[in-house]
C-alpha cells in the first residue's frame, strides 16, 4: 500500500514507538486484558525509556510504519537478541514485537513489517526468527503460520497479576 511508508526508526523516533506501542497493545488486547492492568503493562512497558534502549542497542533493529499522508505512526517491529525459555540455536533473534493498528489490518503492513523483520535477521546470519504471541490470538497466528513459523515451545507472560499462556514459533531462516 503506498499511503503506507516503513523505515527504519532512528533515536528521535523513541516517543512515536512509545505512543505506537501503546496503541496497538489496547487495540490487540482490548478484549483480554483487564483495563488497569493493560494501563500499567504500557507504563512499564511501552515507555519511552523502553523503545529509546532499543533504539540505542546496536543488537536490535526496530521499523516503524506511518502514514504516509500525516507521517501518523500506525505500527511497528522490533527485532533483538532472544529472551525465551526454549533452547536457543547460536545467533537466533527474536521479533521482539510486531504490532499494527487494526484498522490497517489487510493493508499488506504487517506482511512489509514482517519481510523486515526476516531480511534483518537473515543479514546477521541468523538460523531462525522466533517470537511470541498469545495462544488466543488466532488472528496473529494465523499471520504468522502464513509466514511460516511453526511451534517452537511455550512460555507464561504476566500482566497484572494474571498469567497468560502464549506461544513461542521459529521460522527457519
Amino acid at each position: 500500500m503506498s499511503e503506507i511508508t516503513i523505515r527504519r526508526a532512528q533515536a528521535h523516533d523513541a516517543e512515536r514507538l512509545a505512543h505506537i506501542g501503546v496503541a496497538t497493545f489496547i487495540d490487540s488486547y482490548v478484549f483480554d486484558i483487564d483495563g488497569d492492568a493493560i494501563i500499567a503493562h504500557c507504563t512499564g512497558q511501552h515507555s519511552l525509556k523502553v523503545y529509546a534502549k532499543y533504539l540505542a542497542d546496536p543488537a536490535c533493529s526496530v521499523w516503524l510504519a506511518e502514514y504516509a499522508a500525516t507521517g501518523a505512526p500506525i505500527g511497528y517491529a522490533v527485532n533483538c537478541p532472544p529472551d525465551l525459555p526454549l533452547p536457543l540455536e547460536p545467533g537466533d533473534i527474536e521479533l521482539k514485537r510486531i504490532y499494527v493498528l487494526s484498522r490497517f489490518h489487510g493493508s499488506g503492513t504487517g506482511p512489509r513489517l514482517m519481510e523486515a523483520a526476516i531480511d534483518d535477521a537473515r543479514q546477521r546470519g541468523a538460523p531462525r526468527l522466533l517470537l511470541g504471541t498469545y495462544e488466543d490470538n488466532h488472528r496473529a497466528i494465523a499471520f504468522y503460520t502464513k509466514a511460516g513459523f511453526a511451534l517452537a515451545g511455550t512460555r507464561q507472560f504476566q500482566v497484572g497479576e494474571k498469567v497468560y499462556d502464549d506461544i513461542v514459533l521459529a521460522r527457519r531462516l
